[in-house]
């Protein structure tokens, strides 16, 4: 089974912009009027006590004058290649998926095919956790190497599509690729992609960062934010690759294509960013998950004209929808609204709290939230300021642990 999720198209930052609507469950964006749930809420860090892994390339990579681009991309091949690895990752029989890729089937043999990246001399490889969720074995080959490798899933983050594997391969095997800066890129800088899309391994497709910032959905229901956009060719079995920039580092991890309803590429391809997967390294190693804060509530961006449409006495802010029962702000007694009306032929809850400020800080969107939220921790607190029926109160809230999955992405809870 070639693995590569699609998105739907409405889960880029731009459907976000646009819309009057998003929701946060529990450190989640949920698209309240959409058909489908959008999260948000991996603790981010770029804490300089983050320990980075990946041992660094010897010498940036730059092209020749008269190469051209097609030097370059030589170049980063043969600098790289030898760290790129092709799993498989095999499932027993009646083990499937409900996250299909491409709108096509999952499984052919119970065996799923994928990517992945060496990230240091230990053996430790990065890939999508939708290639080895639920294997029973999982078989590594590295670079040009016909030798399969026993390997074990260390750690994984189903809410970011992230699973840090050990493989059991000699040293002299291992060629880990250098972690880069996914905030560093800019639309159209030039980008690499080494997998093995179909089953052929050690591919490599070329092209530029099309889009930044924007969100697909993984596997669990929650969204991944902050994604790259590349043209770069992305098929099933690119899963799990490296997004290369020009120096030869890797600034993402290839995850899922946008077919516009075929199983091809269409050369729109989105990378989960490296600094995020950065962040989660060390306790993917030590614990074996990752912690994310959870606040419990879906919400709405307030814009100026719902505001006037709804008669709210403010036009900046965040409309609590719904808040979820005994979750973090259920209990710091933040209120949902009790009815629901349509505008402009989307449903909207009314009479809920207006969050005004979290941390004494004005917010004026619900993304705004889900960032703070998202850099916080399990445990750590949230001041709110909310507006209720004319009347400025404050509302302390302890963030909780997010749930693993939502049951039902088309609804909140």
């Amino acid at each position: 089974m070639n693995e590569t999720p699609e998105p739907n198209q409405r889960n880029n930052s731009s459907s976000f912009r646009s819309s009057l609507v998003a929701a946060l469950l529990g450190g989640a964006v949920v698209a309240v009027f959409g058909a489908i749930a959008i999260s948000a809420g991996w603790i981010q860090s770029d804490s300089d006590s983050t320990t980075t892994v990946a041992a660094p390339v010897s010498a940036p990579i730059s092209s020749d004058s008269d190469g051209g681009d097609s030097t370059l991309v030589n170049q980063i091949y043969k600098a790289d290649g030898d760290g790129v690895a092709f799993i498989s990752a095999e499932r027993s029989p009646q083990e499937t998926q409900e996250f299909s890729p491409f709108g096509a089937p999952e499984s052919e043999g119970g065996t799923a095919t994928g990517s992945g990246f060496v990230i240091d001399r230990e053996g430790h490889v990065l890939t999508n956790n939708h290639v080895v969720e639920g294997a029973t074995k999982i078989k590594v080959k590295l670079g040009d190497s016909e030798t399969s490798h026993d390997a074990e899933v260390i750690g994984a983050d189903p809410a970011t599509d992230v699973a840090l594997l050990k493989v059991d391969a000699p040293a002299d095997q291992l060629h880990p690729l250098a972690l880069g800066r996914s905030s560093a890129m800019e639309v159209g800088d030039p980008v690499v992609a080494i997998g093995n899309p179909f089953g052929l391994d050690r591919t490599v497709t070329s092209g530029i960062v099309s889009a930044l910032q924007r969100e697909i959905q993984a596997p669990n229901g929650f969204s991944i934010t902050n994604v790259i956009q590349t043209d770069a060719a992305i098929n099933p079995g690119n899963s799990g690759g490296p997004l290369i920039n020009s120096d030869g580092e890797v600034i993402g991890i290839n995850s899922q294509i946008q077919t516009g309803g075929g199983s091809g590429n269409v050369g729109i391809g989105f990378a989960i960013p490296i600094d995020t997967v950065r962040a989660e390294i060390d306790q993917l190693k030590e614990t074996g998950e990752v912690e994310h804060a959870y606040l419990g509530i879906t919400g709405v961006t307030i814009t100026p004209e719902l505001a006037q449409a709804v008669n709210l006495p403010i036009n900046k802010g965040v409309l609590v929808q719904e808040v979820v029962k005994d979750g973090p702000s259920d209990k710091a007694g933040v209120e949902g609204g009790d009815t629901t009306g349509t505008i402009g032929g989307l449903e909207v809850v009314l009479g809920g709290d207006i969050i005004t400020e979290v941390d004494g800080e004005k917010v004026t969107s619900m993304e705004e939230v889900v960032a703070l939220v998202n850099q916080a921790d399990p445990g750590d607190s949230l001041e709110l300021t909310i507006l209720r029926d004319g009347n400025t109160k404050t509302a302390d809230v302890t963030l909780g642990d997010r749930p693993d999955s939502i049951e039902n992405p088309s609804q909140s809870e």
